[in-house]
């Protein structure tokens, strides 16, 4: 390990900082970039903020769960997620974004850690697929996925001309995102996700309203999307954009309304994909309290089977209590990271 962090460290340029309240990060100078050296492109190193980091060890991930990562791209945590499951387990990526989602198949495939993921392009707020079950009827000797059109084989990067015209014809109109409506769509699953040899109706069919409390996720992620405006990458960025348009996308009245809106929904479809005893997540990279303390505290309001819980591991992070004792924030000048706000929630018995 040691020699491998020298040749590392001789590609980049710089040292690397082994941060001590995160195992297995270590930090570089923020101009540094990763990008263009051999380790990132060989898939030995990826980028992550650290407070993005301390969010997925909230979850507290153990070996066996099935885990939902709601709004998945752009693909580190994702990838974050699938390295603690290992080799058991299974994990859902969920996004509304298909080109982004797209990214993230490349990127669990340039690390090796896809085998036990799947990826569906939808709508978070009304995602409904629970984990694979292991009693559904298996089909055996079903390799040929163009031979059986209505059972799983292995995934390939093949499309069908149907498809191809289809992403032909959304690129043409500008649909980058799916229509609320729309079914989810698998864009992605591992020979080890638990799919191979199952009939696509079982997989593919929505849940009930109280099948998640016995057969749902044992974790659930919601890294809802927001402002960004806790994101020193992001803030940065409207250095080429143009500060002009930060009014329109950070601070204007309408669009924050909307998150706020999008970020609740979010909470609560995780929530309800949740499993009984199960831990939820929910994050945002914003400093703002409307998008953070006063969604939970909503949220607290109207689902009293949710109870927030101390992240036992944040005594020895350098965060500060949020607005709402048992949450968290990262920033700058607290943590030497990015803004994040962090809240955990296990749900009760009913």
């Amino acid at each position: 390990m040691e020699s491998q962090i020298a040749e590392i460290e001789g590609e980049l340029k710089c040292g690397l900082h082994k941060v001590p309240w995160l195992p297995g990060f270590y930090a570089i100078p923020p101009e540094i970039q990763i990008a263009g050296s051999k380790a990132y492109q060989q898939g030995k190193i990826y980028g992550i903020d650290a407070s993005s980091g301390a969010a997925i060890l909230a979850l507290d991930v153990r070996p066996g769960d099935h885990v939902l990562d709601l709004c998945a791209a752009p693909g580190a945590k994702l990838c974050m997620l699938a390295d603690m499951l290992g080799s058991t387990g299974s994990l859902t990526g969920v996004d509304v974004a298909k080109h982004r989602l797209a990214a993230c198949r490349t990127m669990l495939q340039k690390y090796s850690l896809g085998d036990r993921t799947r990826l569906f392009v939808a709508d978070g707020t009304l995602f409904s697929l629970l984990p694979v079950d292991s009693s559904l009827r298996r089909v055996e000797g079903s390799t040929d996925l163009e031979g059986n059109e209505n059972t799983f084989s292995e995934w390939t990067s093949r499309r069908s001309w149907k498809d191809r015209q289809r992403a032909k014809k959304a690129n043409a109109t500008g649909l980058q995102h799916l229509q609320a409506t729309s079914e989810p769509e698998l864009i992605y699953y591992g020979k080890h996700s638990g799919l191979v040899g199952l009939c696509k109706s079982d997989v593919l069919c929505p849940s009930a309203d109280d099948a998640a409390c016995t057969s749902g996720y044992d974790k659930v992620l919601v890294d809802a999307e927001c402002t960004h405006d806790g994101s020193v990458k992001h803030i940065q960025k409207f250095e080429f954009w143009g500060w002009k348009t930060l009014d329109r996308r950070v601070l204007d009245a309408e669009r924050t309304d909307n998150l706020l809106q999008l970020q609740l929904r979010l909470l609560t479809n995780g929530f309800k994909l949740l499993k009984t005893g199960g831990s939820l997540v929910y994050s945002t990279c914003s400093l703002t309290v409307a998008q953070n303390e006063n969604v939970v505290q909503k949220f607290l309001s109207t689902h009293p089977l949710a109870d927030l819980q101390k992240i036992d591991l944040s005594d020895s992070w350098p965060c500060r209590s949020g607005g709402i004792p048992k949450t968290l924030r990262f920033d700058p000048a607290t943590s030497q990271t990015s803004g994040l706000f962090v809240a955990k929630f296990s749900k009760l018995p009913t």
